[in-house]
């Protein structure tokens, strides 16, 4: 699993010695951290960097915006993170399909636009959020 922070920099985090295959080219991972990284800088204001920020992670062939705080009690042990909205690619079809995390804490099909060939399309949507649904 990759992580993208907000300030560009990217770790790899996963229970494996090697880590998962990433599913994506080097020009695809420029277009997601071009779209869904900018999205999450965007949202992810310098003033409250310390209280608040978005990032996002990509494993194999899914991304997903993460909301990240730090611990309510000032305990070390890490950011908590919560998710936003989830894109997946279908490399066989050549497309994108959209979630969101419902209150059972598990991805559900966006359904107004569940899926598009353009990643920025469904990009655009999690940032207008008509519904509610990803930033509340």
């Amino acid at each position: 699993m990759i992580a993208h922070g907000t300030d560009g920099r990217s770790s790899v985090h996963s229970g494996e010695e090697l880590g998962p295959q990433v599913a994506f080219s080097e020009v695809e991972l420029k277009r997601i951290d071009a779209t869904i990284g900018a999205l999450c800088r965007r949202r992810s204001p310098a003033e409250y960097a310390d209280q608040l920020r978005f990032a996002y992670e990509i494993d194999g062939h899914s991304v997903s915006i993460l909301e990240q705080r730090p611990p309510w009690d000032g305990s070390p042990s890490g950011w908590t993170s919560h998710g936003v909205a989830r894109f997946r690619y279908f490399r066989s079809r050549d497309e994108w399909q959209l979630y969101w995390m419902r209150r059972d804490m598990k991805w559900h099909p966006y359904e107004p636009v569940t899926s598009t060939k353009g990643l920025a399309r469904l990009v655009k949507l999690v940032e207008d959020d008509e519904h509610c649904a990803f930033f509340g």
